[in-house]
C-alpha cells in the first residue's frame, strides 16, 4: 500500500510538473513571438518574387507583356478588394490563427499554380489566391497583440517587422545571386519559394490559439472600445509566478462565470450587432478629428498609388530592358530599396520636428519627390535611371508612411488604430481598383506601361499639390494668428506699464 501511495504521489507530481510546463509554454510571450517570427521569415523568403514578370513572359509561361499587364495583374487588385473587408472582420471573430492557416494554404496554392499551370486563365486564378494572401496579412500583426501583454507591444512589433524586412532583403539578394552567378532558372527560384512558404505553413500549426481578440472576444472589459486602459487590462501577463497560482487560475476558470454574469452575457447575435455598431461609432469619432482625417486621406491616396507602382514596376523594367536579351537586376534593386526603406523609417525616430505644424508640408514635399521619380521613369529610356527612380520613390514613400502611422496611432487605442488602419487600406484599395479599371484593364483604356507611369506621376503630383497648398495656408494662418496675438499684447503691456510710471513719478514728486 505504501509503495502504491508513493508511486501515486510521484505520478501526480510528474503530472503537475508537465501541466505547469505546458502552461508556461503557452502563457509566456517568447514562444509565440519566436514562432510568429519564423512564420514571417519563411513567408517573406521569396527569392522568385522580383523576377515574376520575366518568368511569366519567358519560355516557362510564354505570356505576352500585354496579357500580363492588362489581363493577369489586375485580378490581384480586384480579389484583394473583394476579400479585405470580410477577412478583416472574420480574422478577429475566429481569433487570428485560422486565418494564418488560410494564408499558408493560399501561399502554397499560389506557387503550385505558378509552377505547374499554364495559360492566362490559370494565371488569373493564381492572382486571385495571391489576393487572398495579401488580404489575410492583417492576421500576422494582429495575432501577436492577443497573446502578449501591452508592455511588450513595441518590442514584439519591432521583432516581427524587422524579421520580415531581413527576410525580404535576404530573399532578393539570394535570388539575384542565383540568377546572375549560378544561372539558376526562374522555375527553380519558384520551387525554392514554394519550399519556404510550405515551411511557413508548418510553423503556423505551432502557434497557440488565442483566447481573446480585439473586438469580438474581449475578456474582462465593457463593450466600450475606445478606452485604452481597459484594453490593456484584458491583455495576458507573463503568467503566474508559481504552479500553485496557475492551478488556482485554472480551477477558477473551470468553475465558469457567476450566475449573475451568465444572465448579463448577451446572445451571440446581439453581441455581434453591438460590436459592429460600436465599431461604426468609433470610426465616426476618429474621422471627426481634422488632423486624423487629413493624414488618413494622404495614407489612402498614397498607398493606392504605391501599390499600383509596386504591382507594375517589373513590367516597366522588362519593357526598358527585355529579360530575354538583357541582364536582369530586379533582385538587387529590390534589396537596396528594402534597405533604404528601413533606413529612412528608422531615421524618423531621431528627427525632431513638430509634425503638427510641418507634417503636411513634409507630405507635400516628399509627394513631389515621388511624382518627380515617376516622371523620370516615364521619360527616360535608360534602365538604370528607372532603377534609381524606383529607389527614390520607395524610400520616400516608406519615410512618409512611417510618419503617418505615428501621427495616426499616437493618440489612439489599439482598437481604434486597427479600425483606421483597416478602413484606410480599404479606401486605398477602392482608389487602386478605380485606377486599374480605368488605366490598366483591357476592358478600360488598356494603356501601355509607359503611359501608365505618366498617369501615376500626375496622380502623385495632384497629391503633392493638395498638401502643399493646404500646408502653406496653415503656416500663413498660424503666422497671422501669432502676429494678431502680439498686436493685442502690446497695448495691454503699455497699459500696464503706464500706471507704474505714474506711480513712480508721483512718488518722486513727493520726495
Amino acid at each position: 500500500m505504501e509503495a502504491g501511495k508513493e508511486e501515486l504521489k510521484q505520478t501526480s507530481f510528474a503530472a503537475r510538473i508537465m501541466g505547469c510546463w505546458k502552461q508556461e509554454g503557452s502563457n509566456t510571450w517568447t514562444f509565440p513571438t519566436l514562432v510568429l517570427c519564423l512564420y514571417g521569415f519563411f513567408n517573406m523568403m521569396k527569392p522568385s518574387e522580383p523576377f515574376l514578370t520575366p518568368y511569366l513572359t519567358g519560355p516557362d509561361k510564354n505570356l505576352t507583356i500585354d496579357e500580363v499587364t492588362n489581363q493577369v495583374f489586375p485580378v490581384w487588385t480586384y480579389s484583394y478588394l473583394a476579400l479585405l473587408l470580410p477577412v478583416f472582420l472574420i480574422t478577429d471573430y475566429v481569433r487570428y490563427k485560422p486565418v494564418l492557416l488560410l494564408q499558408g494554404i493560399s501561399y502554397i496554392v499560389t506557387w503550385l499554380l505558378l509552377l505547374f499551370a499554364h495559360g492566362v486563365v490559370a494565371m488569373q486564378v493564381m492572382e486571385f489566391f495571391y489576393g487572398m494572401v495579401t488580404a489575410t496579412e492583417v492576421a500576422y500583426y494582429a495575432y501577436i497583440y492577443s497573446v502578449v501583454s501591452a508592455d511588450r507591444y513595441q518590442r514584439v512589433t519591432s521583432y516581427c517587422r524587422s524579421i520580415t524586412l531581413v527576410a525580404a532583403t535576404v530573399a532578393a539578394v539570394l535570388g539575384q545571386l542565383l540568377v546572375s552567378l549560378a544561372h539558376v532558372s526562374y522555375f527553380h527560384l519558384n520551387a525554392i519559394t514554394l519550399t519556404s512558404v510550405s515551411l511557413a505553413f508548418l510553423c503556423s500549426f505551432l502557434l497557440p490559439m488565442p483566447q481573446k481578440s480585439m473586438f469580438f472576444h474581449k475578456k474582462g472589459v465593457s463593450e466600450t472600445l475606445p478606452q485604452p486602459q481597459k484594453a490593456v487590462a484584458t491583455l495576458p501577463s507573463n503568467g503566474p509566478s508559481s504552479c500553485q497560482q496557475q492551478d488556482e487560475d485554472c480551477a477558477a476558470a473551470d468553475t465558469g462565470p457567476a450566475p449573475q454574469q451568465q444572465a448579463e452575457q448577451p446572445k451571440p447575435q446581439n453581441h455581434m450587432l453591438r460590436v459592429l455598431v460600436q465599431l461604426s461609432r468609433d470610426l465616426r469619432d476618429c474621422y471627426s478629428s481634422r488632423k486624423l482625417l487629413y493624414w488618413s486621406l494622404w495614407w489612402a491616396l498614397a498607398t493606392a498609388g504605391f501599390n499600383q507602382i509596386v504591382n507594375y514596376i517589373q513590367v516597366l523594367w522588362d519593357f526598358r530592358a527585355p529579360s530575354h536579351s538583357s541582364a536582369v537586376y530586379n533582385g538587387a534593386v529590390e534589396a537596396i530599396a528594402t534597405f533604404l526603406s528601413s533606413v529612412t523609417s528608422f531615421m524618423v525616430a531621431y528627427v525632431k520636428v513638430n509634425w503638427d505644424h510641418f507634417g503636411e508640408l513634409a507630405l507635400g514635399i516628399f509627394s513631389t519627390i515621388d511624382a518627380g521619380s515617376l516622371f523620370l521613369m516615364h521619360f527616360t529610356t535608360n534602365i538604370w535611371s528607372c532603377y534609381a527612380g524606383y529607389l527614390i520613390f520607395k524610400a520616400s514613400y516608406m519615410l512618409l508612411i512611417t510618419i503617418a502611422t505615428f501621427q495616426i496611432a499616437v493618440n489612439l487605442s489599439m482598437e481604434r488604430y486597427a479600425l483606421m488602419f483597416g478602413l484606410n487600406n480599404f479606401i486605398a484599395l477602392v482608389i487602386q481598383t478605380i485606377l486599374t479599371v480605368v488605366v490598366v484593364d483591357s476592358r478600360g483604356l488598356g494603356l501601355n506601361i509607359v503611359t501608365q507611369f505618366l498617369i501615376y506621376g500626375s496622380y502623385f503630383a495632384v497629391i503633392a499639390g493638395i498638401f502643399l497648398i493646404r500646408s502653406i495656408c496653415m503656416l500663413l494662418s498660424s503666422k497671422c494668428r501669432r502676429k494678431i496675438a502680439r498686436s493685442w499684447k502690446e497695448p495691454l503691456n503699455l497699459a500696464e506699464h503706464e500706471p507704474k510710471e505714474q506711480t513712480v513719478t508721483g512718488y518722486m514728486t513727493r520726495l
